[in-house]
């Protein structure tokens, strides 16, 4: 047995996952499937907590909203970054403090600023009008909510357009020019308790350089905002660090680096300002998309522009590729250790031509009934899934220690009528 890539390993040329036989596992779930390592989870979320021993980690559930993962980083002391009710719902099922949550979000609807206000969470407010209704909401059920303005720093973070959230042209935060007196106007609004700053720059950031930035800008804001009188809890700096999905990436920044191009500014600017503000990051893609593959049975083999590969799963199920041309490692998990023979493109049974996982990949031959895992699948795989072609969504299992637990059960055909209802005329 030798290992893959970490805690994939391969044995008798077939893809092991957590200690379990991926063609057994195709077997006996069925396919198309995600399967989850959760020691990979764990420890994911260990070394986080190991570089920020001092910083509060909350989970950016968007990743992976799946109940078992929440549960599991629950009980391993994660908060919570949230971005509507359903989330915040499902974090607080699962058993994190509410005192741990925040709530992020461009547009939350009024339902759900009251929600945040009854249960008592705290809310990252995007705009000055949200700034208004929440303190309406709030003076009018007679309660005080904490809250932080999110910060366009205008930071580039030097990743996918779509997946940069702190650039001036992004929806999200308030300009870092305006933030001061949007903590001076909260200041002095019924049922507002400026309570934290907090800004995200983006996703999948492999060069460390913008945090650094973004921690500059941050400080220099806390320090008008603690000049007003404001006394700020926590500073909440998000995350984004990505993960190495290319093998010709090379070395990915690990959490380490992540604290070492943070933590000095942040220490010493609080340090001279002579507060204490709590850290806190917002890991999301970094915890879960390495621990997770998605297995695919390969429905046909067929020779045209390009060799063909056509599998059971589709975009519906993992639409990265499509939407921000990302990269999945392919292995054929049946032919795990085979010599490459050929050049092939696998692609799903979606009734669109963007339907494709992987573009000239050299892999063993490939033939009907293989097995088709793509890597690193755990980050916006299922939380981002459809039933679009009219094809249910496909269970997820959980490894632990070579043993599997369903932990979402494959939806049938009679899922895809759930809600809908036929008025009398049609009857």
């Amino acid at each position: 047995m030798f290992t893959i890539k970490d805690h994939l390993e391969i044995k008798n040329n077939h893809l092991m996952i957590g200690g379990a036989d991926t063609t057994v596992l195709a077997e006996q779930f069925g396919t198309p499937l995600y399967v989850t390592n959760e020691s990979r989870v764990i420890g994911n979320f260990s070394s986080y907590r190991k570089a920020f021993p001092d910083a509060d980690i909350n989970y950016a559930a968007k990743a992976n909203g799946s109940f078992a993962i929440l549960r599991m980083l629950a009980r391993e002391g994660a908060g919570a970054d949230v971005f509507s009710f359903g989330e915040l719902y499902m974090a607080l099922l699962a058993g994190i403090p509410r005192k741990k949550i925040l709530f992020n979000g461009n547009s939350k609807t009024d339902f759900e600023l009251q929600k945040a206000v009854e249960i008592g969470i705290k809310v990252s407010v995007d705009s000055l009008d949200e700034l208004h209704t929440l303190s309406k909401i709030a003076d009018s059920l007679g309660k005080t909510v904490e809250i932080a303005f999110r910060v366009n720093p205008d930071v580039s973070a030097k990743t996918h357009p779509k997946i940069s959230t702190g650039l001036r042209t992004s929806k999200f935060g308030i300009p870092s020019e305006e933030v001061v007196d949007a903590y001076k106007e909260a200041n002095g609004l019924p049922g507002i308790l400026p309570a934290g700053i907090h800004c995200h720059i983006g996703s999948q950031i492999l060069d460390t350089t913008p945090f650094t930035e973004a921690t500059h800008k941050m400080m220099d804001l806390v320090e008008k905002i603690t000049g007003l009188g404001i006394n700020l809890k926590f500073v909440d700096m998000g995350s984004g660090l990505g993960i190495p999905y290319k093998k010709d990436e090379g070395q990915a920044p690990t959490p380490l680096d992540h604290a070492k191009a943070i933590l000095p500014v942040f220490e010493e600017r609080t340090k001279a300002l002579g507060i204490s503000p709590r850290l806190v990051l917002e890991p999301g893609r970094f915890i879960v998309a390495d621990t997770t593959i998605l297995l695919a049975r390969v429905n046909t083999v067929k020779k045209a522009a390009r060799n063909f590969v056509g599998v059971d799963a589709g975009f519906n199920l993992l639409v990265r590729p499509t939407m921000n041309d990302s990269y999945h490692h392919v292995v054929v998990a049946n032919k795990a250790n085979s010599k490459p023979e050929d050049t092939y493109t696998i692609v799903g049974p979606i009734c669109e031509t963007g339907d494709i996982f992987a573009k000239d990949r050299t892999l063993p031959h490939i033939e009907k009934g293989d097995l088709v895992a793509l890597l690193d699948a755990g980050a916006y795989g299922f939380s981002m899934s459809s039933q679009y072609n009219g094809r249910p969504r496909c269970a997820e299992v959980l490894i632990k220690d070579g043993e599997a637990d369903v932990i979402r059960s494959r939806e049938d055909f009679v899922d895809l009528l759930n809600g809908q209802k036929l008025p009398a005329r049609l009857m």
